[in-house]
């Protein structure tokens, strides 16, 4: 849980910083690097350390990560210009990657199934707390101390972290008895580059250059390249580190489309939401994120009670009413008063997260029990991986669709950013209220976009998604507990394509 918090810190602690950093290291045309160049290299490394895992166990991936993590934290806050910085926090997220996915894979490994909704639950909260107090606590280092503390503040954090892995994790002994492959270096390589060319494409277009210049469509271009090499590499390994049967057992593939749609819809309030909250409801940063934070308060209960329901209805409907609920509550939000009341997007932000929790964690548990020890790391691998493409896809998508939006309502000026910036002092604006409402509106659309990724997510689930999750039953590593399998969900002696 502390290695996981880590990770979730540092995906927005630097946020606030910025100012205090620009400031120091100069590099203001490039600094959005710092946040694209961690998430990059978490994303395309999910893959890769959750076959590692399978091969050669969570402990030395995640001793091996967060080794290197803690690294890319001390050099960042010895960087000496922005070119430097950006290049440490790829090293972070180097780390970060194999911190996100082998926690979650150990969360199977080490409780049996019963147990599983509980921990999971739990480590939802140390994530969403982690990454929602990241701004502010960024924003307190910058503010009293030197922001090359915020990097600093992970070292004796990541040690005691450090610490309890050696000391006290302990894998079950039929880790030690699986069969270890050669590693499929080329084909790591393949994904790595397939991954940063297009997530870089994503991730800049519209931002640093038009989505159809040159750049964007070279990057494109080297992507579709660069996956096709991905299959033909992939499907030549004897150990792929993206096998096949990822794709090819029904189960697996509707959760990580399922899953892929949650992080393209999580933009809507994680990215929006706080500008909406400033600008239209004009309350300070500080509201702002408490509109956004109680949605991390339902969703780890939520999750904790979900089990109660899929051992009744099974994992997928389970995550068929969640989702149900969520693109109900996306499509309500347009239909807010205007301006109206924080507490009416406070609630809505509160039940979305009920039904988000009943969403994700049933389809998670319910994927890591169809597959045994040795496939665990890479099926966990696969969704967490899915969930971020998701979420990169979104952010292009959705701040794409804002910005028309805002500026068919404004007459073809301006994008969101900076009509957010310019509402910061109203007096400096001729018309405030046209610009609110302008804002009020690309939101708005932003969260139908967030509905339709929800419908999305549900027809998966109907009609791709088995209706009986194919559960191995299994024994619980400390316990010795056979858990077997949920009531009601078919169990089988090896996953179903």
């Amino acid at each position: 849980m502390l290695a996981m918090a880590l990770a979730a810190l540092d995906s927005t602690i630097v946020s606030t910083a910025i100012p205090q950093i620009v400031g120091d290291l100069g590099g203001f045309s490039v600094f959005s690097w710092l946040f694209s160049g961690y998430l990059l290299a978490v994303t395309v490394t999910l893959p890769i350390y959750g076959k590692l895992s399978d091969t050669f166990g969570r402990k030395p991936v995640l001793i091996a990560g967060s080794i290197l993590f803690l690294i890319g934290s001390a050099l960042c806050a010895m960087a000496w210009n922005m070119a430097a910085l950006i290049a440490f926090r790829v090293v972070q997220g180097l780390g970060g990657g194999a911190l996100q996915g082998t926690v979650q894979t150990l969360a199977a490994d080490l409780y049996p199934l019963k147990e599983r909704p509980k921990i999971q639950a739990k480590l939802s909260t140390v994530w969403a707390s982690s990454a929602i107090a990241g701004p502010a606590l960024g924003g307190l280092i910058a503010a009293y101390a030197d922001w090359r503390w915020i990097f600093l503040i992970n070292l004796p954090i990541g040690a005691v972290a450090l610490w309890l892995i050696v000391r006290h994790l302990h894998e079950p002994e039929r880790a030690a008895a699986t069969a270890r492959g050669r590693i499929d270096w080329a084909g790591a390589l393949a994904v790595f580059a397939c991954g940063g060319v297009l997530l870089t494409a994503l991730v800049q277009g519209g931002v640093a250059w038009g989505w159809l210049s040159a750049p964007s469509l070279a990057l494109f271009a080297a992507g579709l390249v660069l996956a096709a090499t991905v299959v033909v590499v992939e499907r030549r390994a004897a150990e792929p580190i993206l096998p096949g049967w990822v794709w090819r057992r029904r189960t697996i593939a509707a959760v990580n489309l399922a899953l892929g749609a949650l992080g393209l819809l999580m933009v809507a309030p994680t990215v929006f939401l706080p500008t909406y909250a400033q600008s239209v409801l004009g309350l300070a940063p500080i509201a702002a994120g408490f509109v956004l934070s109680v949605m991390t308060l339902s969703w780890p209960v939520s999750a904790a009670l979900s089990q109660h329901v899929y051992r009744r209805l099974g994992f997928r409907n389970t995550a068929a009413i969640g989702i149900s609920a969520a693109a109900l509550l996306l499509f309500a939000f347009p239909f807010l008063p205007y301006p109206g009341q924080a507490w009416q997007p406070a609630l809505i932000m509160l039940l979305l997260g009920a039904a988000l929790g009943l969403f994700q964690l049933p389809l998670i548990v319910g994927v890591q029990s169809t597959v045994g020890w040795s496939e665990r790391g890479t099926a966990t691998a696969s969704v967490l991986f899915c969930r971020q493409i998701g979420q990169t896809l979104g952010a292009a998508l959705f701040g794409a669709l804002a910005n028309a939006v805002l500026s068919s309502r404004l007459g073809g000026a301006g994008s969101l950013d900076s009509v957010a910036h310019a509402l910061e002092d109203p007096a400096s604006v001729a018309d405030p209220d046209r610009l609110r409402r302008a804002v009020a509106t690309a939101v708005d659309t932003v969260y139908v976009g967030a509905g339709c990724a929800a419908v999305i997510a549900l027809l998966v689930l109907l009609f791709l998604a088995p209706r009986r999750f194919p559960v191995i039953g299994e024994k619980g590593p400390e316990s010795g507990e056979n858990t077997g399998p949920t009531p009601r969900e078919r169990p089988v002696n090896k996953p179903a394509e």
